[in-house]
């Protein structure tokens, strides 16, 4: 007893020294924090305390990197001194994800289907590369796909500790905080330039994108899951008739309409073909019986139609989707005149035109994945000299970048995830059937929106391949009825 009581009397070297280190780096912060302001030293002490989070707690790395990775462009603008904060936290969560493996002695990565045809992709765009302009700007394009790989990979673990409906969570916050943005932006305080007035006296939302397209095809992606678990919430509330269902159903249907009216006020047409996509997707699937929803889809087309035909709709729609059949009359726009009411569709037109040049030239593996804007001073027409970056049509910019054979890549990567969404609804019901149809909708939405633009900036990414993740984990389990339930957390039924 008398050994034990000295052991605890005297401390041992190595905690001594521990001790001192600490209280060494107190002393130094204590030191650097004096020397600033208030506001600085509160921002430096809450940056210490995210990044310290994000390493310990992988999947609140991930959550935090969702949220704040939608502020990429606007920092760009404001500081491009600052690095890209989601990825710095995204990193941050990897490693400490790396860490705990390490420290348990076992780095699991899970058995994902997915991971197949996205690296088959991955695979096409690095041959893709030998002949490349540009090195640099395929590595970061390839970097960019790894990462969706690496994320799906920490998705599907973390859930596995229950971490899954953070990651969810993170996801339904960051597009709620743009929606908010994006409706205070149009309603009250939006600035920009000329091209985003609209209605004489507002400004397009674009929240902390800096542009409405990305920024409609954001809240795009999102409020179809929003929706989805709306609308089992509400039929699990109608049979449980308990209080906390129908509050957590309002909440999910109060994000999913805020997000939809900020998708409508970016007046992204983008956003508003993938809006219609994504509802279709929503109707058709909901029923158990397809015959059911292709009837509904078929009554609302003819109700939409007839509202156009007798000039029911806003004019801020019929506006602003009346130039959108030159995009199929319009097939060479070198000698057609430019006007500030077809200037965005003509220069839509000219960066296709300088894609389907890339084809001619090398229709195998592209100028090399994420060289389109490399490539397209050699394929630019006259009045268009600047690139854009992209080919703003995901499908032809895939197949000026990588050829036929990335082409085939992604939309086999595609397929399958399409397939694996319909498979997970068919085999579920309730929450987790709710969550399934949801991202059935955000697929829809991407799908159609990136006909007419290229949604994989900003860190758009980051949130597809949460979603991504998520849908890994509902299609994996193994009591897939009630699977949503344990998911998110809620009690069973």
């Amino acid at each position: 007893m008398l050994a034990l009581q000295r052991r605890f009397e005297r401390p041992q070297p190595s905690a001594l020294l521990i001790a001192a280190a600490w209280a060494g780096v107190a002393l130094v912060t204590g030191a650097i924090l004096a020397g600033l302001s208030l506001l600085n030293g509160l921002a430096i002490v809450a940056g210490v305390v995210v990044l310290v989070a994000a390493a310990w707690e992988p999947a609140l790395g991930l959550g935090l990197a969702l949220i704040l990775g939608t502020s990429h462009a606007y920092l760009m603008a404001a500081r491009p001194d600052l690095p890209d904060l989601g990825q710095v936290v995204l990193g941050l969560a990897l490693a400490g994800w790396l860490a705990r493996g390490l420290a348990q002695r076992a780095i699991v990565i899970p058995r994902v289907s997915l991971l197949v045809p996205l690296g088959l992709y991955v695979g096409v765009g690095l041959l893709s590369l030998l002949p490349a302009a540009s090195l640099e700007a395929g590595l970061n394009e390839i970097i960019k796909w790894t990462e969706v790989g690496a994320i799906i990979v920490i998705v599907v673990g973390e859930a596995r500790r229950g971490r899954a409906r953070w990651i969810l969570g993170a996801v339904l916050i960051a597009g709620v905080a743009q929606a908010l943005i994006g409706l205070y932006q149009y309603q009250w305080r939006g600035t920009g330039p000329i091209e985003f007035i609209i209605q004489g006296t507002h400004y397009r939302a674009y929240g902390t994108f800096e542009q409405p397209n990305p920024y409609g095809g954001f809240v795009g992606l999102i409020w179809p899951v929003a929706a989805g678990l709306a609308c089992a919430m509400v039929a699990r509330a109608w049979h449980s008739r308990r209080r906390r269902d129908w509050v957590v159903a309002g909440g999910f249907a109060l994000a999913a309409g805020l997000m939809l009216a900020a998708l409508y006020v970016s007046f992204s047409r983008g956003a508003w073909l993938g809006a219609v996509a994504a509802g279709l997707a929503l109707v058709i699937a909901w029923p158990r019986r397809l015959w059911l929803g292709v009837g509904l889809v078929a009554i609302g087309l003819a109700l939409g139609l007839g509202l156009a035909s007798a000039g029911l709709l806003p004019a801020s729609v019929t506006d602003r989707l009346a130039a959108v059949g030159d995009f199929t009359t319009v097939t060479n726009v070198r000698g057609i005149d430019i006007t500030s009411a077809n200037f965005a569709i003509v220069e839509r037109l000219a960066h296709w035109q300088a894609a389907e040049g890339m084809v001619r030239d090398y229709p195998w593996l592209g100028v090399g994945i994420g060289n389109y804007a490399t490539a397209y001073p050699r394929y630019s027409l006259i009045n268009w000299p600047l690139a854009l970056g992209h080919a703003h049509m995901i499908y032809l910019n895939v197949l000026a970048e990588t050829g036929l054979l990335g082409l085939a890549a992604y939309a086999a990567l595609w397929l399958t995830v399409f397939a694996l969404t319909i498979r997970t609804i068919r085999r579920t019901s309730g929450l987790s059937r709710g969550f399934a149809i949801g991202l059935l909708g955000a697929w829809a939405h991407l799908s159609a929106h990136q006909i007419v633009d290229n949604l994989y900036v900003n860190n758009i990414p980051l949130t597809l391949a949460a979603l991504l993740g998520l849908l890994v984990v509902l299609a994996q389990k193994k009591t897939p009825v009630n699977g949503l339930n344990g998911f998110i957390g809620w009690t069973k039924t």
